[in-house]
């Protein structure tokens, strides 16, 4: 007998309608799997033979032919599983009438027939609605971040019986209840706050701009200075999640496999991986072309410490995601492409004693070993870091002052002010924040008078800078402004962000 069971796969965050077609018919026993599978699939024969036994069920002892469609797409996940248990009985009429058809069925079985987690079920579950479909099984452990979904019937059973039990008419299983994203967006505290950093009044204010605007930033200063303090208080200080972003973030946190017990990610992401990650692990890749640290940090933050220890080339293959917000991900077999709109923060040293250009420290190092040091960051990337500020060590004085420095929620007030004027001014265009502007975006909203052309003018022509560092210049002008809550681009702000780069002359960065 033949039996057809809907399924779901994963291509990159889009799933795909997969067809399980299940022929059972005479001949030596054995099970063969074909459609293109990878080694998780055909491994899936022992987990359904010993799951369908010690659930109680027959396992026809004739051969059994398992088709999985679409046949030009690669499938490995072990998310077939249950699909192809249910084709079997359906096929060999252990499962009484034809409800299995109604359902997109989707699990990993272990051995004594219950259903374990998969990863990638809310991409899965959302291409399936946009298809068309309505109705679905899935695990029961990954029952909380399906149920952000409005509009299913979703069921979450926990083994095989239960499912045979649900498709049957029998077991009163009740389906999942839909949970709102405002019921478990709670205020938290971070783990760092501005007001526990003393002094540094301007890179603090750097990072302010950095954060309102979506600018990347590099800070540069001596060790022990707090440039890693600071860039771990950013959270603190970002807007909250919509419900729209928070989606984004949850489907690639549950195809890597890292999604938290609430089922939807509800804080920004902040990704600060080790200067020996590779570059399949900063960019993504593998076999299974894996979302990587670009990709986890979608939304939220990626901060390199000790940026120059970063292998070069690995730092080189970040400028294509910093430019286009996305990372293509191409294998032979496959390409996928991941979101990355990300805000890059970065960290370095001055040179390799980290004293260069310090007010408190004496720098132990030769020019050409400074020159080479700083010679690991090349310009185009350097190019796409929209704003450099010097972090230097801070005096006794400041440290033991007394005074209340203002805190992470103060400067949050105002980021989420000039982040709603954002908005607001593109609310007609596919962009969200003024470090994503467009040259259309760049000629209406940062215009400039005379007196200001002729300032830009002069710091292009000193600072050598190149037609994407202009257009930086400005986007962080525009940010400075809206800040400031004025209407248009004026000197100051124009020079507040021309000054941002300055450093590329300092330390003969580019």
């Amino acid at each position: 007998m033949l039996s057809k069971i809907l399924s779901f796969g994963l291509d990159g965050v889009v799933g795909y309608e997969a067809v399980l077609e299940t022929d059972i018919n005479a001949g030596l026993p054995a099970m063969d799997i074909v459609g293109l599978v990878g080694p998780s699939v055909k491994e899936a024969r022992e987990r359904v033979r010993s799951a369908l036994k010690n659930s109680g069920f027959q396992y026809p002892v004739k051969k059994i032919t398992v088709n999985i469609a679409p046949g030009d797409i690669k499938k490995d996940a072990s998310c077939f599983d249950l699909p192809i248990a249910v084709g079997i009985l359906a096929a060999s009429e252990q499962l009484a009438g034809g409800r299995y058809g109604e359902y997109i069925i989707i699990g990993e079985l272990s051995l004594d027939g219950g259903i374990r987690r998969v990863n990638g079920v809310m991409p899965m579950l959302i291409s399936a609605l946009q298809s068309g479909f309505k109705k679905f099984i899935i695990p029961r452990d990954n029952a909380n971040e399906a149920s952000f979904i409005e509009g299913l019937e979703i069921y979450a059973l926990e083994t095989l019986s239960d499912v045979c039990d649900f498709l049957n008419g029998t077991g009163g299983f009740k389906p999942v209840e839909y949970c709102s994203y405002g019921n478990v967006l709670r205020h938290t505290r971070a783990d760092y706050d501005f007001a526990d950093i003393k002094g540094q009044a301007q890179a603090k204010r750097a990072v302010e701009i950095a954060v309102a605007g979506g600018h990347n930033i590099l800070m540069i200063g001596p060790p022990g200075s707090g440039k890693t303090l600071i860039a771990k208080s950013i959270p603190g200080i970002m807007p909250s999640m919509t419900f729209e972003e928070a989606i984004e973030v949850t489907k690639i946190h549950s195809i890597a496999g890292i999604l938290n017990s609430d089922g939807i990610v509800t804080a920004r992401p902040f990704r600060s991986p080790h200067h020996t990650a590779t570059t399949v692990a900063l960019i993504g890749g593998g076999t299974k072309s894996k979302p990587g640290e670009i990709s986890l940090a979608h939304n939220g933050v990626l901060f390199l410490d000790e940026m120059p220890e970063y292998a070069h080339y690995t730092l080189e293959t970040l400028r294509q995601p910093l430019e286009d917000k996305t990372v293509s991900v191409a294998r032979a077999m496959r390409t996928v492409v991941y979101p990355s709109d990300i805000m890059l923060v970065a960290s370095m040293n001055p040179c390799p004693c980290g004293n260069f250009g310090s007010k408190t420290q004496k720098c132990s190092c030769s020019a050409q070993a400074i020159h080479r040091y700083l010679a690991k960051l090349s310009g185009p990337l350097l190019d796409r870091i929209d704003l450099h500020v010097e972090v230097d060590g801070v005096a006794f004085e400041e440290m033991y002052d007394g005074k209340k420095a203002e805190s992470s929620e103060d400067v949050k007030r105002r980021v989420e002010r000039v982040r709603a004027l954002q908005l607001k001014r593109f609310e007609n265009d596919p962009v969200y924040t003024n470090s994503a502007m467009g040259n259309r975006q760049l000629a209406e909203y940062c215009k400039l008078d005379q007196t200001s052309e002729r300032l830009l003018e002069a710091a292009f022509k000193r600072l050598h800078l190149t037609a994407r560092a202009l257009t930086r210049i400005l986007k962080v002008a525009r940010t400075i402004a809206d800040l400031d809550g004025a209407a248009d681009i004026n000197n100051d702000h124009l020079a507040e962000a021309i000054q941002y780069r300055s450093l590329d002359r300092k330390y003969r960065l580019i």
